[in-house]
């Protein structure tokens, strides 16, 4: 567990299917909670359920990366995470294209 400097909440894990993903993508822990502590909130998720969520965007190495973070009261969860692609995002991979 790291502790998120952009959040109330005290620590965050990681769900399963989050752990799944890093492996599957190749991303880092190291990407991950970079994102986290000193990523950009792009998108806000308050329906979500179990518990609201948001997505989170940093570069890190150059590289991309987004996290879908829930946040139930002082505990964080990384939900999933990805390396966003220029088909669903503009450029700056922090918005995302409209539909046709």
């Amino acid at each position: 567990m790291a502790k998120a400097k952009n959040f109330d909440f005290e620590s965050f894990t990681y769900r399963d299917h989050a752990q799944v993903r890093m492996f599957e993508r190749n991303i880092t822990t190291k990407e991950v909670e970079e994102a986290i502590e000193f990523g950009e909130k792009i998108e806000d998720y308050p329906k979500d359920k179990p518990f609201p969520s948001c997505l989170m965007f940093k570069v890190v190495d150059k590289r991309p990366v987004h996290v879908v973070l829930g946040i139930n009261g002082k505990e964080g969860f990384i939900i999933s995470l990805y390396e966003p692609s220029s088909d669903k995002f503009e450029r700056d991979f922090k918005t995302r294209k409209k539909k046709k």
